[in-house]
C-alpha cells in the first residue's frame, strides 16, 4: 500500500513536532534541575538554545553557569 505524498508530508511534519517537542521538554528539566524555576532571563534562552542539535546544547547546558548561558543565548 502506498501513503499519498500529502499523508507523508503530514506524518512526517508530525513526527519532526514529536521531535521538537521532546527537545524543548530536556532543555527545560535540565535548566529547572540545575537552576531551580525557569525565570525569564532562562525562558529567553530555550529558543536559541533548541537551534542547536542536542549533541552541541545538552553538553552546555551541563557545564555553563546560569550567567554563563544567559550572556552567551541573549
Amino acid at each position: 500500500m502506498r501513503l499519498t505524498p500529502l499523508y507523508q508530508q503530514d506524518r512526517e511534519q508530525a513526527k519532526q513536532q514529536g521531535i521538537q517537542q521532546g527537545e524543548r521538554l530536556v532543555v527545560e528539566n535540565l535548566l529547572k534541575v540545575r537552576f531551580g524555576e525557569i525565570n525569564n532571563e532562562l525562558q529567553e534562552i530555550i529558543e536559541p538554545l533548541l537551534a542547536l542539535p542536542p549533541e552541541e546544547f545538552t553538553p552546555l547546558l551541563l557545564q555553563l553557569s546560569r550567567e554563563e548561558l544567559i550572556n552567551r543565548f541573549r
